[in-house]
């Protein structure tokens, strides 16, 4: 086995990689400069976000009847599209 001066090794090493892990990636100007230029990428803008979330059934209904408007709206556009493609293939 390596003996007491291993343990104390290893011992360090087990509490200075933690600590400097905390240390590294807690600063405040590490997190601003690798952190907040991505969170534009990952996170949609506040603008596109539903801050308005139905909470009674009349309104949930109201919503699910106005998202399946939308989709039958593009529906019917991506079908006419695609009518007007074949009919050049004729």
């Amino acid at each position: 086995m390596g003996g007491p001066n291993l343990e104390v090794f290893k011992f360090g090493l087990y509490l200075f990689v933690p600590v400097f892990t905390l240390l590294h990636f807690g600063d405040p100007d590490w997190y601003h400069n690798h952190v907040l230029p991505y969170q534009e990428k990952l996170f949609p803008p506040r603008g596109k976000t539903n801050q308005r979330i139905p909470t009674e059934s009349s309104q949930l209904r109201e919503e699910l009847g106005r998202i399946r408007a939308e989709k039958l709206v593009k529906r019917q556009e991506r079908e006419g599209a695609e009518t007007k493609d074949t009919s050049r293939l004729i």
